[in-house]
């Protein structure tokens, strides 16, 4: 076979590649035009049952999406209520939302979407069981999940072990407290893994997962810092010391504390001065300056 019949070959097989990848793409354009339908009408509902009916469709809509060959590189970056963000290694993808129930409490609901390079979907559901989880540092699986929306992945390796993933997530709770979590994710074979034992520093004993609670109407800062080289957090306290463990009056006191990553654990950094900001375009991310309610230290 000469050159030019190999090059013939190649320019062909290129051209059907890229037009089999835009077929691809303007189907998953169609799916998330309905998915943003489907989300819009069960934010605007008010009734618990027509918005989990809603929802079940759109799980549904979302899985036969994700078959789509080449899904993985699709961002689905026009779905407002819904977070999609990927892992820096290109490993994964999480994609997690909730529903706000009528008792002012919240549903979580997603799914880990693996990097298959345009193979076969493979896709971890994520199962909300927190109304059944006694004990919220409990190691679980994806059948089992502590449920968040979440916004942030930190990759962490050490030595020739298997990477673990720390995820910062936001968690609405009740009427009164909301909650942010910092979750630790790995894998083994086929099975995805909540929490494990990571943490290390002061009065820190046996931690598989941190979960923040405070009061609704405050914020809380959670975020990686990249000068810092640490996950940068507010300290919370109780307006006032009578008030110790309700954590309805709990909020920041203005001091931070923070996780470093040393020898593959996550090392407490207690009382840490940033030169940054928070990134007050993310309701996520909110200034804790910027609060209302004076926190006292005791």
């Amino acid at each position: 076979m000469s050159i030019k019949t190999v090059y013939i070959f190649f320019v062909i097989a290129l051209f059907g590649l890229n037009l089999q990848a835009q077929q691809s793409h303007q189907k998953l354009d169609v799916f998330q035009d309905t998915l943003i339908k489907i989300s819009n009408a069960a934010m605007a509902e008010n009734f618990d049952h027509k918005k989990l009916d809603l929802n079940g469709k759109f799980v549904k809509t979302l899985v036969e999406a994700l078959k789509t060959p080449g899904s993985f590189s699709y961002p689905f970056d026009s779905l407002k209520n819904v977070s999609v963000i990927k892992s820096p290694d290109q490993a994964f993808r999480i994609i997690s939302w909730y529903i706000q129930l009528e008792n002012g409490t919240y549903r979580y609901y997603g799914a880990i979407q693996m990097n298959t390079n345009s193979g076969p979907l493979k896709l971890f559901p994520l199962i909300d069981q927190t109304d059944n989880i006694k004990d919220q540092n409990a190691i679980n699986d994806n059948q089992n999940w502590f449920g968040a929306r979440y916004y942030e992945i930190i990759p962490v390796t050490s030595g020739s072990r298997l990477p673990y993933y720390v995820l910062l997530g936001w968690k609405g709770n009740s009427q009164t407290t909301t909650k942010k979590v910092i979750e630790i994710l790995s894998f083994t074979k086929d099975k995805a893994t909540f929490g494990a034992p990571v943490f290390d520093g002061k009065n820190i004993k046996d931690k598989n997962r941190f979960v923040f609670e405070y009061a609704k109407s405050n914020a809380m800062f959670l975020k990686s810092d990249k000068k810092a080289g640490m996950i940068v957090f507010d300290h919370l306290a109780p307006f006032d010391s009578e008030m110790l463990g309700k954590f309805e009056y709990y909020g920041s006191d203005g001091t931070f504390d923070g996780f470093k990553v040393i020898g593959g654990k996550l090392k407490l950094q207690e009382g840490l001065e940033l030169n940054n900001d928070a990134n007050s375009m993310d309701e996520l991310y909110a200034d804790p300056k910027k609060n209302n309610k004076p926190i006292r230290k005791f």
